[in-house]
């Protein structure tokens, strides 16, 4: 019988008020004790004086890439990239090659997964065939086989019956919408705004998001689904989420970690590292995004870690891909730039991260650290700094290269599974 015993660590997990230094019995792949003073001489001990351990980290929004991008990312890489950031379950979004449209993707997916054995990797299947947005994929059968929502993210499903049938086919599961009226924002690469227009780069007005999210909460409260909202990135955007939520329609959302930390003017320099989708807003949106976090009106912080080869950010940046890399960077970028900083403090993001992206998908026994739930931690020492550089990513698409982080993974700890991070 395998057995872990995590002694003299901070046990940090606010969504049960645990914030105290306490030791951890891990029996196979479940947390079987917590207290002061446990002993086993069966266990193997880790020593986690000095550090902190958090709930598991669940990132409700990756793009692995495989299958049909590998040369950008894959199942392999990506999982190391989860495991060195923390993250203990990572959903794969299905705009691949094929996409994740039927129930033979799906199981590739989950099978890619079990054969790589690190952070469990769990598929989002695709909305519409091919992700063409004109005829619902087999969303039934995808979900039986192990798909954990629904999205054709990349692409907003504009055909207001087709989503319409969506919600109402799989009413208990997430349909995830990236939301963006192309016709809006067509061939655009930051935010529209007066300084994309001094900038002269066509932009992106943020109607274009917050048009789209008000059709598909119109469409939530129709059908009574579940609509997710990706990437969130607006202060409309946000007003509108929070109206849906004071009628109690079944609407989520999601913030990404650099929505939370850049805006606009990074594009000052027209460097393409930050051409993302949807774009970097205003100072304003940034705030209101912060504070939307704070009050629970955006629910979860997903990473939309999007890899791409170097030699596609070195295009021009009207040329360039949309995306940036963020598994291995998520946490210690938002602590050093927002927690540090006194802009948002670490009991809501450890919860963004953790226990509500658990909550709102449905995920039972993760999320947080209670004895009878599966092992899944990440243990961190929130002193140490560290230098950007030689990630598990193929990828290194991050405007944090070289730069300075502060708080620095230790291990990871997946179903019972201990993964020491500096070597991986």
């Amino acid at each position: 019988m395998d057995k872990i015993l995590i002694k003299n660590g901070h046990i940090f997990s606010p969504s049960n008020r645990i914030d105290d230094k306490l030791d951890i019995l891990i029996v196979e792949d479940r947390i079987e004790k917590i207290g002061e003073n446990i002993l086993d001489n069966e266990a193997k001990v880790i020593d986690a004086s000095g550090l902190t351990i958090f709930p598991g980290f669940i990132d409700l929004h990756t793009h692995l890439r495989e299958p049909g991008f590998e040369y950008k990312e894959d199942i392999n890489s990506g999982s190391r990239a989860a495991a060195a950031g923390g993250f203990t379950t990572v959903l794969a979004m299905p705009n691949t090659n094929p996409p994740i449209d039927t129930p033979e993707t799906v199981e590739y997916i989950l099978k890619r997964s079990d054969e790589v054995g690190l952070a469990k990797i769990l598929p989002i299947g695709a909305i519409t065939k091919e992700r063409a947005g004109e005829e619902l994929a087999d969303l039934r059968l995808m979900a039986e086989l192990g798909a954990v929502a629904f999205s054709d993210d990349g692409d907003w499903v504009a055909n207001s019956s087709v989503m319409r049938r969506a919600l109402e086919y799989v009413p208990d599961f997430p349909i995830v919408s990236h939301a963006e009226d192309k016709t809006l924002s067509l061939k655009g690469v930051m935010n529209e705004s007066p300084l994309s227009y001094k900038l002269g780069i066509k932009g992106i007005p943020s109607e274009a998001e917050e048009i789209a999210i008000a059709r598909d909460v119109l469409l939530a409260k129709l059908t009574n689904g579940r609509l997710h909202i990706a990437h969130v990135s607006s202060r409309g955007s946000v007003e509108i989420i929070a109206q849906a939520k004071s009628k109690n329609l079944r609407v989520t959302a999601e913030v990404t970690p650099h929505h939370l930390l850049f805006t606009e003017e990074e594009l000052k320099t027209y460097d393409p590292i930050f051409k993302v989708n949807p774009p970097l807003r205003t100072e304003e949106d940034r705030k209101a995004l912060i504070q939307a976090l704070k009050d629970g009106i955006i629910d979860c912080i997903a990473t939309d870690h999007a890899p791409h080869a170097s030699f596609e950010k070195e295009f021009d940046l009207n040329q360039a891909p949309f995306g940036i890399l963020e598994l291995e960077v998520a946490f210690s970028s938002l602590y050093t730039h927002l927690v540090l900083k006194n802009e948002l403090d670490i009991r809501t993001l450890i919860m963004a991260m953790s226990y509500m992206p658990a909550k709102i998908f449905g995920f039972d026994r993760i999320g947080e650290i209670r004895e009878g739930y599966l092992a899944d931690l990440s243990i961190w020492n929130l002193n140490e700094k560290w230098t950007v550089r030689n990630l598990k990513s193929k990828s290194r698409n991050t405007p944090f290269w070289g730069k300075e982080l502060q708080g620095k993974i230790k291990y990871t700890i997946i179903g019972g599974k201990l993964i020491d991070v500096d070597e991986l």
